[in-house]
């Protein structure tokens, strides 16, 4: 959880959206603080901002989309001008709801988007844009660290701090221009934000991989898929998904084991071939280290929560 109580820079003015504001070269930090339910707050950014929410819970209203949880942990991107409905059902003075909010210098975005299209291209031939529609995504534990960083900077008293938060700044932009390009790629058909296409050798690859996870995938023959060398495969692959080929595949197969295990007639061989895993204790391994828990306990706790602990 970011930790943000160093802000506080002056007393409370309102009980709805109290707003401690440190203005940077390259983004406005703002703090938003609620003490008491509230309902259809609105709230709107003249620049690209990105909201993280630090304690409590809102529900979010973003275009014609219906309201979503905004929890601890997770952030939204929002373009430009974008109008947010907020509302605010759990907040109290003892208890308030808080939530970072970042205002992006548009000018920092493009430099980003040009070292991305320089430097990083994609796949396809398309090119690194600004999303024109509201990200919604977990934050990874780098983006975490990145706006911990960031809020310190905010507020030290150093004469370079405007450096710093620029440095920092672009590094965040990226990975969240990497989360977005995997949360794209990954979606399934038919759940896809307007004009985020997924065609390409990548997105070819993807549906390969999950119609075919009992297969024996190797990144050879994924990458002669994609057209490309293995190494330009490699590469394009981490660019744009954030992961290895290898982990994405056994990503893949553990969501497909998890989704398996709920028959509980299934036994782990089973389950274990099924996802493509040839050797049952490699995959016992692999589901332990995502899941917590060995297969095996993991079908026992989905059997006893249906027999409701009888």
């Amino acid at each position: 959880m970011l930790y943000t109580d160093h802000l506080r820079s002056s007393s409370l003015q309102t009980l709805v959206e109290n707003r401690t504001t440190y203005t940077m070269d390259a983004l406005e930090l703002n703090l938003f603080e609620t003490h008491e339910v509230a309902s259809a707050v609105e709230l709107r950014f003249d620049q690209p901002v990105l909201a993280s929410m630090i304690r409590g819970r809102k529900i979010m209203h973003l275009r014609d989309q219906p309201g979503f949880a905004f929890l601890p942990g997770e952030s939204v991107l929002l373009p430009a001008e974008e109008r947010m409905v907020i509302d605010f059902p759990d907040a109290t003075d003892r208890q308030p709801t808080k939530c970072l909010a970042l205002a992006i210098d548009e000018t920092e975005v493009a430099h980003v988007l040009q070292l991305m299209n320089e430097r990083r291209p994609r796949a396809d031939g398309s090119e690194w844009s600004a999303t024109d529609y509201n990200f919604h995504f977990s934050q990874q534990p780098a983006i975490t660290q990145l706006l911990q960083r960031l809020v310190f900077l905010c507020a030290e008293d150093h004469p370079s701090k405007d450096l710093f938060v620029q440095m920092h700044l672009r590094e965040l932009l990226i990975r969240i221009l990497q989360s977005e390009s995997k949360h794209r790629h990954l979606r399934p058909e038919g759940f896809r934000p307007p004009h985020a296409s997924t065609t390409g050798p990548l997105g070819e690859v993807i549906t390969y991989v999950r119609n075919h996870l009992d297969d024996k995938l190797t990144v050879a023959h994924l990458s002669r898929l994609a057209c490309m060398s293995e190494s330009a495969f490699y590469r394009a692959f981490r660019n744009e998904l954030d992961c290895s080929p290898v982990e994405f595949i056994n990503n893949e197969r553990l969501q497909l084991a998890a989704s398996l295990l709920q028959d509980p007639t299934r036994s782990i061989r089973d389950v274990a071939l099924r996802c493509g895993f040839n050797s049952v204790p490699y995959f016992t391994r692999l589901f332990g280290e995502q899941f917590g828990r060995s297969p095996g306990a993991y079908q026992a706790e989905l059997r006893l929560a249906s027999t409701g602990g009888r």
